[in-house]
C-alpha cells in the first residue's frame, strides 16, 4: 500500500504481495494527481494468517469503514489483540515493521490516508515540541476522535478537489494529531533554536546532491556541532546524517518512479557516491532494491 518533492516521504509497501490480501478502489496519486497526501480505499480479503506490513517513516491512519474482525498484530514479539470496527481510526507507528492476522467478514473496507513524515516534522517544528511518543499517540487515536474519522472518511472521497486541497488537508491532520493525540501545545511560539533546525532543513534540502558535513551545516545555522545535534534531533527524532539520507533516499524514489534514468545518473543527484552507496541506502531505508521499487 502504499511521488513529487524531496519532502515526500512516503513509500509504498514493496514486496507486499497486495493482491493476496486486498483490492484497491482508489488512489489519490492516480485518481486526483495528489502528490502532498495519500489516499486509498481498499476492499480486503475477510482471512489472513501472515499479513507482514514493512516499516515506513510516514503516519498511517486506517478508517474501517465496513466489516467486522478480529485482529492479532506482533510487533517486536508482542501480540496484540485488537477489533477491526467501522468508524475506529487506527494510527501505525513510524518505523515499526508488524505481522497481523485476522478473521473476518467478506464486507471489510477501508480508507486508509499517509501523512508524509516531513509534514509531520514542519508541524513538529513550528509547535516547538519534542519528538512525539508515537505508541502512545496511537493509544490516545484508538480510543476515538470524531473529528479524525470525518477527515478521514470525507478524504476517500476527495471529488474534484488538487493538490492543494491535499496540502492543506495533511497540515491540518498532522497539527491535529501532534495537538490533540501527541500533547503538543498549539500555542507555543516557536524558539530561537526551532527557527535555527528550520534553517538547518532548509539547507539540508537545498544541497541534496552536494557533500555536507555536520562543520558545515552548524556553520550556516550559527551552532556549535554539539549543540545543532542535540537541537536537531530534539526537533525532528533524527540525526542531521539521518535526515538527510532520508532526504536523499526520497528524491531517489522520485527519481525512480517519474523518470527512466538509470541509477548512475540518479545516484550522483541525490547525493550518493555512486549506485552501490545509494542501493544500499535505498534498501536501509525503505526495504527493497531500487530495481524493486522501480518495477512495483
Amino acid at each position: 500500500m502504499v511521488f513529487d518533492s524531496a519532502r515526500f516521504d512516503l513509500r509504498p509497501y514493496t514486496g507486499f504481495e497486495t493482491e493476496r490480501f486486498v483490492r484497491r478502489t482508489f488512489c489519490s496519486w492516480q485518481d486526483s494527481g495528489w502528490r502532498s497526501l495519500l489516499v486509498q480505499r481498499f476492499e480486503h480479503v475477510p482471512v489472513a494468517e501472515e499479513l507482514a506490513l514493512p516499516a515506513a517513516a510516514d503516519l498511517h491512519l486506517v478508517l474501517p469503514v465496513s466489516g467486522r474482525a478480529d485482529l492479532e498484530t506482533r510487533a517486536g514479539g508482542r501480540a496484540v489483540r485488537d477489533r477491526w470496527l467501522p468508524g475506529r481510526v487506527q494510527l501505525g507507528v513510524p518505523h515499526q515493521a508488524v505481522v497481523r492476522r485476522y478473521r473476518g467478514n467478506a464486507d471489510m473496507r477501508s480508507v486508509q490516508v499517509h501523512i508524509p513524515r516531513d509534514t509531520v516534522d514542519s508541524a513538529v517544528a513550528r509547535l516547538g515540541g519534542d519528538v512525539p511518543d508515537f505508541e502512545a499517540m496511537a493509544a490516545s487515536v484508538a480510543a476515538g476522535d470524531p473529528l479524525l474519522e470525518a477527515a478521514v472518511r470525507a478524504l476517500g472521497s476527495p471529488g474534484t478537489a488538487d493538490d492543494l486541497y491535499a496540502e492543506t488537508a495533511a497540515a491540518f491532520l498532522a497539527t491535529h494529531l501532534l495537538t490533540r493525540h501527541g500533547r503538543l501545545r498549539a500555542d507555543r511560539p516557536p524558539g530561537r533554536e526551532d527557527a535555527r533546525v528550520r534553517a538547518a532543513v532548509t539547507f539540508l534540502r537545498e544541497r541534496l546532491a552536494e557533500p555536507v558535513t555536520l562543520a558545515d551545516l552548524a556553520g550556516e545555522v550559527h551552532l556549535s556541532v554539539y549543540h545543532l545535534v542535540r537541537v536537531f534531533r530534539t526537533a525532528t527524532g533524527r540525526t542531521p546524517h539521518r535526515f538527510l539520507t532520508e532526504l536523499r533516499v526520497g528524491e531517489a524514489k522520485r527519481l525512480l518512479r517519474e523518470t527512466g534514468l538509470p541509477l548512475d545518473r540518479i545516484a550522483p543527484r541525490c547525493g550518493f557516491a555512486g549506485p552501490g552507496a545509494l542501493s544500499a541506502a535505498f534498501v536501509r531505508h525503505v526495504g527493497v532494491r531500487p530495481s524493486a521499487y522501480r518495477n512495483s
